[in-house]
């Protein structure tokens, strides 16, 4: 029997006081089926250590060749491809486990960073097609979102896997935000933007050359 590739999708628990988190919500509601490939969910903790050690536990149960993983980042008005992802674990607020730590490796002398291995730019452009805001992001923060992205990726390379993978930061949905005080975006809008992304990603080996970049 032939085996059908997968795509792993990742969101996050809610964390720092909110009752839900855009991530997971927009993970569970994506179809389980994407192009000629199988989609499997699954909610990680928003925790230190432990958020890549579920995700290396699902990439060995799923063995995917997509591995995405998604995070809240309130604050911002557009999906945000994620660029990069850097050494360092750096918490302005403490986990879901009550650990924050400060100017810490995320794994001793590795890498200083890894960059992601899906088609970034065609991923915005995709979105962006949809009438979707998306933009490429070179800034992945220093709390869980960035902790996972350098995980996964390390634990790609080092263990030699098949696999590419990346990372998606997404708005505040409107249910969590009071009086317009953060810029918000439907559910239905999100996902249908990561549907976009993935069916780019999949149909994209090598990126496209298109403008990306910031002057800030």
């Amino acid at each position: 029997m032939k085996t059908i590739p997968t795509v792993l999708v990742t969101g996050f628990e809610p964390f720092g006081g909110e009752l839900i988190n855009p991530s997971w919500e927009i993970a569970k509601a994506l179809p389980s089926i994407i192009g000629s490939h199988r989609l499997v969910s699954h909610c990680i903790p928003t925790a230190f250590g432990d958020a890549i050690v579920a995700v290396a536990k699902l990439i060995s149960k799923h063995q995917p060749s997509l591995v995405l993983c998604l995070g809240q980042a309130g604050g911002r008005s557009s999906i945000s491809v994620e660029r990069v992802a850097i050494n360092i674990n750096d918490a302005r607020i403490a986990d879901n486990a009550g650990y924050q730590p400060i100017d810490e490796a995320i794994v001793a002398a590795a890498p200083a960073a890894y960059f992601s291995t899906l088609p970034i730019k065609t991923m915005v452009a995709a979105m962006q097609k949809e009438g979707i805001p998306a933009e490429v992001s070179s800034t992945a923060g220093t709390f869980v979102c960035n902790h996972i992205m350098y995980g996964v990726l390390h634990h790609i390379a080092t263990n030699k896997l098949n696999a590419r993978a990346g990372f998606i930061h997404v708005p505040y949905l409107p249910s969590q935000v009071v009086n317009g005080s953060a810029p918000t975006m439907a559910l239905s809008t999100m996902r249908a933007g990561i549907e976009a992304a993935i069916n780019a990603s999949l149909r994209t080996k090598q990126d496209h050359k298109l403008v990306g970049g910031k002057l800030d």
